[in-house]
């Protein structure tokens, strides 16, 4: 993803920034109350695989995440942020 933007009232106050990637966009905020850790966020997409490789390829060894066939019978895999928050990348199977 790449930064969008951040904001700070002051040098040292909780960041607000943007991150985005293609139409996939999000806003991420240190402020006390302004989310709950332990979040989790549904992304589709249509390149699994690709999205996949590219997450590995970074080479972070607190995160080696699988994909797996959900419950619902599409394909899968979760990336855990810093504050615990999860990320579930789903590639819809054909209707």
């Amino acid at each position: 993803m790449s930064l969008d933007w951040e904001h700070r009232f002051e040098a040292d106050f909780p960041v607000y920034m943007q991150v985005s990637r293609g139409d996939l966009v999000f806003h991420l905020s240190e402020h006390s109350g302004d989310c709950s850790p332990g979040a989790k966020t549904f992304v589709n997409t249509d390149d699994l695989e690709g999205l996949y490789r590219e997450i590995l390829s970074r080479g972070y060894k607190f995160s080696r995440p699988e994909i797996t066939t959900a419950p619902w019978g599409d394909r899968v895999f979760e990336v855990v942020d810093p504050f615990s928050n999860r990320i579930l990348f789903n590639e819809p199977t054909a209707a």
